[in-house]
């Protein structure tokens, strides 16, 4: 038995990734992390009159931190202590992230068009970008900056179906303060994550960061269920649920978790440009929405600018 386990932590060790492979993987899976954050936006659009917003972040976010908390349960269990003294952290992530970023995301859709949500939620990585750089120390070289650049034009570009006049025509509505606060909150959602440092593994981490969440969802979801309008409860909803939960939950937030302690906040915040590519793609794929040439003409914008970004080091 001494043996088996002596055995079994030398397979442990040499299975660890060393830094330069963590750098190479964290640059490939960043690239992903966009395509499976699409499939919330697909959830958004079939969950009204099946379930309501703040219904569905819940359970989107008990199911992801009741898999996540399984998986990392030894880990959590033995910095119980530590997790309990930083709670407040947790609360604040769980907030910004799960309920302002996720559920008032649902909220939005109701009252604005898609064109509002994606041009303030463009922001989003600029404010990551530039909060890395004058408050967290990081670097950004003048290519990296130029990348940016190159990035927020192919994404306006993908927006306004490449009729840039079309921004003059934007019509501003109460939604569109609930996209604000929810690009805003993803922004701060990725800098403490960066400032707050721990000892946790990605997977426990973010565990936490689903309690924390599903304790600020909990009374606006009880109160949606209390309306008499409350769509009941399906299979749709259930369905619903568990695609948001495991495949923009658990994968698109693990993976931009652990990619942010190898590669910084800016670096990994601008390949959430890459989203109306693939929210684009998947709309086709799914749901047979047409793709036009607006859409080439930003990948040819965003790729480059996102790969100028991600794939040079901070000086």
């Amino acid at each position: 038995m001494r043996w088996r386990s002596e055995r079994c932590g030398a397979t442990r060790k040499r299975c660890r990734l060393l830094p330069d492979q963590r750098v190479r993987l964290a640059k490939v899976l960043i690239w992903l992390t966009p395509a499976l954050w699409a499939v919330n936006s697909i959830v958004a659009r079939k969950a009204p009159g099946v379930v309501d917003p703040h219904v569905l972040a819940l359970g989107r976010w008990a199911l992801a931190g009741a898999i996540l908390g399984w998986i990392a349960r030894h880990e959590l269990w033995q910095h119980r202590k530590d997790i309990w003294a930083v709670w407040p952290q947790y609360l604040t992530l769980g907030a910004c992230g799960m309920l302002i970023c996720g559920a008032w995301l649902y909220v939005a859709a109701h009252t604005t068009g898609v064109m509002n949500i994606a041009l303030i939620y463009a922001a989003a990585p600029v404010l990551i970008s530039v909060g890395a750089v004058l408050w967290l120390g990081e670097r950004m070289t003048v290519l990296q900056g130029m990348g940016v650049g190159i990035a927020i034009v192919g994404v306006l570009h993908v927006v306004t179906k490449g009729e840039w006049s079309a921004l003059a025509r934007v019509e501003w509505v109460v939604g569109d303060l609930l996209m604000v606060a929810a690009a805003t909150a993803w922004a701060a959602y990725a800098l403490l994550q960066k400032k707050w440092t721990t000892t946790l593994g990605s997977t426990a981490r973010l565990a936490c960061i689903c309690m924390g969440g599903m304790v600020c969802l909990l009374p606006f979801a009880i109160w949606e269920s209390l309306q008499p309008q409350a769509p009941a409860w399906s299979t749709h909803a259930t369905l619903l649920v568990i695609a948001a939960g495991i495949i923009p939950g658990i994968g698109a937030y693990g993976i931009y978790g652990w990619a942010q302690k190898v590669l910084g906040a800016s670096r990994v915040s601008v390949t959430l440009y890459l989203g109306p590519l693939w929210g684009a793609l998947s709309a086709w794929g799914v749901m047979g929405e047409p793709l036009g040439w607006h859409h080439l003409v930003g990948a040819l914008l965003i790729l480059p600018g996102v790969a100028l970004v991600t794939q040079f080091r901070q000086n």
